[in-house]
């Protein structure tokens, strides 16, 4: 029992990092219409920026700063420079442009940190554990990481639903001509709209530093996922993200804590492992197969 809670508890925290990604990977295509696969690299940008200025000054709230800056700076540049040029192009065309920022990027991380991973030091007070039930202790790390990727569920919410510049997002959304009629600078909007996504995943990549390792290729790595998050939410969905991500965070968890546990009772453990991992591997496409059966457009589409 103590086992599936503390896996239950890890699903959870890979659920939040991959609404982070999702949420704003949803905003971009739902809005924009963009399928923007550089996504992953600002995950690993605002990743290996918060641990450059962890390592240079020692303060955790700088290094949270510096990757949240590089990762939306770098968003709003991208958004600027490539993706401006690009919306009236089909979508081949933005997936190319896109698939070469992230060799672009990818090699640019390999000339300013090298090819070696960085495993980023926690500070004291968050490097410890605490009982969530008597005899259950859980990393205070991952903790914060489910308390803040909540909050910044709600602050999102609240942003798109009850502001204006919220009301500006969804109706670019559902009718960006008309948006433009009523006077709004919808490139502004644009820009913005795509800061706050590459804001989203590089708070992502800076939450998943101390727990995994900073390395070139991260965001690859967890853009598949992402994808899949989208995918089973429904497109645009910042509520179907939320769910999605929960979703296939606590499955993909789950499913490689105990398929290969199980596997071993019938086979080789070294069989069994190997086995095991591929079919945890494949469980949440299965999912996502099995969410698009029962509903096309996902579990929450945008303008259902």
């Amino acid at each position: 029992m103590t086992l599936l809670l503390e896996q239950l508890l890890n699903g959870v925290q890979l659920g939040v990092t991959l609404f982070l990604l999702g949420s704003g990977l949803t905003l971009i295509f739902g809005i924009m219409g963009v399928i923007n696969l550089a996504h992953g690299s600002l995950y690993m940008i605002g990743a290996f920026a918060a641990a450059f200025v962890a390592a240079e000054t020692g303060s955790v709230f700088l290094a949270l700063l510096g990757g949240l800056v590089a990762a939306g700076l770098t968003g709003m540049a991208i958004e600027f420079v490539v993706l401006r040029r690009l919306y009236a192009r089909d979508h081949l065309d933005q997936v190319l442009a896109t698939f070469g920022l992230i060799l672009f990027f990818n090699q640019g991380m390999v000339i300013l940190f090298g090819r070696q991973p960085i495993f980023v030091a926690l500070p004291p007070f968050l490097s410890g554990a605490v009982e969530i039930l008597p005899g259950v202790p859980y990393p205070v790390y991952r903790l914060l990481i489910i308390v803040l990727g909540l909050l910044v569920a709600v602050g999102l919410w609240f942003l798109i639903q009850r502001t204006r510049i919220g009301a500006l997002v969804r109706a670019g959304a559902t009718n960006r001509e008309m948006v433009r009629a009523l006077g709004v600078d919808i490139r502004l909007l644009y820009t913005l709209v795509f800061g706050l996504g590459a804001l989203l995943a590089g708070f992502a990549g800076v939450m998943a530093g101390p727990v995994y390792s900073v390395n070139v290729g991260m965001g690859e790595q967890i853009l598949i996922l992402t994808f899949v998050v989208v995918v089973i939410g429904g497109v645009g969905s910042i509520r179907g993200a939320m769910y999605g991500a929960l979703l296939v965070g606590v499955v993909d968890t789950i499913l490689r804590a105990y398929v290969p546990g199980l596997l071993r009772a019938v086979m080789d453990a070294s069989q069994a492992d190997m086995l095991g991992a591929g079919l945890a591997s494949m469980g949440v496409y299965l999912l996502m197969a099995l969410v698009l059966l029962l509903k096309p457009r996902g579990l929450f589409p945008a303008h259902a």
